[in-house]
């Protein structure tokens, strides 16, 4: 119980992060036609931020499965190494059933929280994801249902919400790291073509966000790969 209340209190300011940017997704999803409902039920089942903006693009333009699937694919597969990683720290107690459970609410904050700790136990993590999972859909409903009766600037500003949650985490690596301030860089000039070049820009927001994720980190893998450690005792 001890572990539980000190991951519960981890993740109050997760919480509170995500019920402002979920509030952005859920006026957004109404606006594009779906019901409050719908956009409710799309967060309480996925928790992916990027996955779910992007998401709603492609929705606008049914029977494009495959690409969905793609988009999805490329944006969300850092959970499964987030998850490997952690798997590494977690306890004896931290397996089977509830790995396949709480692996569910991984998140980008959720793994940078849970990295810090020596040893992740299954009740910190499960204390860990509770108020950011209930920001992040309570945040969607509010949104939703409060979204067409909020005053015009106040709903531009909090649409200005997911872009600040992304600068959030992106900004503290790249003070760290030179690569990635360069593999940054070149997504951003990739998105920019996308979104201004006139042939380009007929691409869909799944197919252009995949093109230019793949294209940088391929590029920042040939050009900073990062080196091995060798481990081996010599003789």
């Amino acid at each position: 119980m001890k572990n539980f209340k000190r991951g519960f209190f981890a993740g109050f300011p997760i919480g509170m992060g995500y019920l402002s940017v979920s509030f952005t997704f859920g006026i957004m999803a109404v606006s594009y036609g779906l019901t409050w409902w719908q956009a409710t039920l799309i967060s309480m089942t996925t928790v992916t931020s990027a996955g779910q903006f992007a998401g709603l693009g492609v929705m606008l333009h049914p029977g494009q499965y495959f690409q969905m699937l793609i988009s999805q694919i490329t944006i969300n597969i850092r959970y499964s190494f987030m998850s490997i990683s952690i798997s590494q720290k977690a306890d004896s107690k931290f397996s089977g059933l509830s790995r396949w459970i709480l692996g569910f609410f991984m998140t980008d904050e959720i793994f940078a929280v849970a990295s810090q700790e020596k040893a992740v136990t299954r009740s910190f993590f499960a204390g860990l994801s509770v108020l950011p999972y209930l920001g992040w859909s309570l945040g969607t409903l509010l949104g939703a249902i409060l979204g067409s009766i909020l005053p015009h600037r106040l709903m531009s500003a909090l649409g200005l919400a997911i872009y600040g949650m992304f600068v959030a985490i992106v900004i503290p690596e790249m003070k760290k790291s030179q690569p990635v301030i360069m593999v940054v860089a070149i997504a951003l000039i990739c998105s920019c073509l996308f979104r201004y070049v006139p042939a380009l820009s007929e691409v869909s927001s799944g197919t252009s966000i995949t093109i230019c994720a793949i294209f940088a980190a391929v590029i920042g893998a040939i050009l900073f790969p990062v080196k091995e450690e060798n481990n081996e005792n010599q003789s």
